[in-house]
């Protein structure tokens, strides 16, 4: 079975790849790393009350920071990815157990 996709895009993915080598964007860790975002930034106002320190958290910036994932992606576009990937790498329940926000998965 084939997966759902947005209509049309599977078929442009599949034309696109037989005309050209298609680039994936970059480490999205990396490029948050690079930001030195605060303890405070990390958790936003949703999550201040927070007793665990959510830096390393990268995926709860979807949610408290997505400004800063979007312009991350932007910057990949601009040098040239054609595929971005989502800032979802953790984003499950066992992971965000870690900091004792494993309801917040789905949400992600």
């Amino acid at each position: 079975m084939r997966p759902s996709y947005q209509t049309g895009s599977w078929e442009e993915l599949q034309r696109l790849l037989t005309e050209r080598i298609l680039l994936l964007d970059g480490a999205m860790g990396t490029q948050i790393q690079r930001r030195k975002i605060s303890a405070k930034a990390f958790k936003g106002t949703e999550f201040k009350s927070c007793p665990i320190d959510l830096r390393g958290c990268n995926d709860i910036l979807c949610l408290t920071q997505p400004d800063i994932v979007e312009q991350i992606h932007l910057e990949y576009l601009e040098a040239g990815a054609d595929i971005i990937e989502t800032n979802t790498f953790n984003a499950t329940s066992i992971a965000l157990a870690d900091y004792e926000l494993p309801d917040v998965a789905y949400r992600i």
